[in-house]
């Protein structure tokens, strides 16, 4: 049965009687933008990330994700248009230093030729520098290093202070916020697949990724293939996704923060043979952090986290404990080839609904049994979602466009709630983009992507690699903002000196790093 009870109801009705339903103009949004920096062959870049965009390590806004060659464009969390005009401005300063280069906006890679030429991302000689660094060092061991180029947006989503304030009817305590975030992360959970359907834009792939055809792939040029009937490949089991459950027994659990927090810390501390037959060091230099289920809680790959701003070199469990959650981070989004900056607005104004129905809605507790169809369904989606038969496991089989239908429907009225908070009709419209993607497959980014790539006859690297130099061209045509580029400017020489403050502090007060290593994991 669908999970929209009459609690829903309720909840949106008092919303839409409320006086102070504006309070959902106040919704934070961040995003986070990952891209690999290529060359005019659409080969990974050969140089490192370029000095002038400031440190990696301290820098809030550019840094970089498992490679050096893997840039990361971190908005602070704003209002919803802030966020991607942020995201625009970035990309426009980036742009600046990267001469001949492009930023790829695929999500799948580029022409790779194997783990060798990947470069491990590099944050300097301290302590958290070399941290970060051998964590990587170690998915590349666990996982391939060609795994980890797989790119991204994430969409960061957190309520203001007043709508808890209201659905409380009164201040609320952080115990309070972070039970309703989790119900809303399960129904994120239960209707992920909804996200990889609509927004899924990666249903081919270079053949240079893979070593042998999959068994649901099919050969689209010589140098490419693809799922007939693909969303997001990325998603799919050929995508990044964690071999805990099967191999390791890492299972999370999301029916509340206490037992999200032990499962992660009890991961974090419960040794692998597997991966102690990799072993922790090897010739003086460390493979990985240890020879746990995880090295850190950050490597359970999960398509929605509940998150906590860190303080300092904090453990995210330990935020989570200390402070609840703070806002809810969806991972699930391929970057989109159809937008410069990789997601839409429509794309935004949607998921801003889709969280806000997610935390209006009842949502109990989820058994072993609705996870596993939980996970199901997103590689069904993943490899068959633009199949017109495609069918979906809810208690019973569903068709895939029944069940988009029941949700789309759930979901309007909140669009029409939010709407009427901002005063405006984006978020209608952006429900009408993604009706017409439930109507017609051929209009979601990865339907788009085929046919494109169909009439043009191009490879999925010659076609990405076009629409990155469009992009390329794009933003070099938009005249530079003198006082915004002198502002990142700032940030980006703040950013050196904090990484030389640190290493600084380092000398004067030396830590060996197996000191550090141990505080850190201390912290459990």
């Amino acid at each position: 049965m669908p999970l929209n009870t009459s609690l829903f109801q309720q909840r949106l009705e008092a919303w839409r009687e409320s006086p102070d339903r504006e309070v959902f103009r106040d919704i934070q949004i961040g995003l986070e933008r990952e891209a690999l920096r290529v060359d005019a062959e659409a080969g990974l870049s050969r140089k490192p990330h370029p000095e002038a965009l400031g440190s990696p390590l301290a820098h809030p806004y550019i840094t970089t994700d498992y490679s050096e060659v893997m840039i990361e464009l971190v908005t602070p969390p704003d209002i919803l248009g802030a966020s991607y005009a942020f995201l625009s401005d970035l990309h426009r300063y980036v742009y600046d230093h990267l001469g001949a280069e492009r930023l790829w906006c695929g999500s799948m890679p580029c022409v790779i030729a194997g783990d060798p030429d990947i470069p491990l991302a590099y944050y300097g000689e301290s302590n958290p520098g070399r941290m970060k660094t051998i964590y990587r060092r170690g998915l590349g061991h666990r996982y391939t290093r060609s795994m980890q180029v797989i790119s991204g947006v994430h969409f960061n989503c957190s309520m203001p202070e007043e709508f808890w304030r209201q659905e409380f009817g009164g201040q609320p305590d952080p115990d309070g916020i972070s039970e309703r975030y989790f119900d809303a992360l399960r129904n994120l959970l239960r209707f992920g697949w909804l996200i990889a359907y609509l927004f899924g834009a990666s249903p081919a792939i270079c053949r240079s990724f893979v070593l042998q055809k999959h068994e649901s792939l099919e050969m689209f040029t010589p140098g490419t293939y693809y799922g007939p009937y693909a969303t997001s490949l990325r998603q799919g089991s050929i995508g990044y996704q964690n071999s805990q459950e099967a191999s390791t027994g890492v299972h999370a659990d999301y029916n509340s923060r206490a037992g999200y927090i032990e499962c992660l810390r009890e991961a974090t501390a419960t040794p692998c043979p597997q991966y102690q037959d990799i072993g922790v060091r090897h010739d003086g230099e460390y493979r990985q952090l240890n020879a746990n289920q995880l090295q850190i809680e950050n490597e359970y790959y999960s398509p929605v986290r509940p998150k906590c701003v860190p303080q300092g070199n904090e453990k995210p469990t330990r935020g989570l404990r200390q402070r609840g959650v703070e806002y809810l981070e969806l991972r699930s989004l391929d970057i989109d080839p159809f937008d410069p900056c990789g997601i839409e607005p429509a794309t935004m104004h949607f998921l801003t609904a889709l969280v806000v129905y997610c935390l209006l809605d009842d949502s109990p507790e989820m058994s072993m049994l609705e996870q596993a169809e939980a996970d199901h369904n997103m590689q069904q989606v993943a490899h068959r979602g633009r199949d017109p038969e495609a069918t979906l496991r809810r208690g019973e089989e569903i068709s895939l466009r029944g069940w988009a239908d029941e949700l789309l429907a759930d979901i309007r009225p909140v669009c029409d709630l939010l709407d009427g908070a901002y005063g405006q009709t984006a978020f209608r419209q952006a429900w009408e983009v993604q009706e017409a993607k439930v109507r017609d497959p051929r209009q979601t980014p990865s339907g788009r992507m085929v046919v494109e790539m169909r009439e043009s006859g191009d490879a999925y690297v010659e076609w990405v690699l076009q629409r990155s130099r469009e992009y390329q061209e794009f933003f070099r045509a938009r005249p530079p903002d003198l006082e915004l580029r002198a502002r990142f400017d700032r940030v980006a020489e703040q950013s050196r000196l904090r990484q030389q403050a640190i290493e600084e502090e380092e000398r004067e007060s030396p830590v060996s790093f197996e000191d550090y290593l141990a505080a850190y994991e201390a912290q459990a």
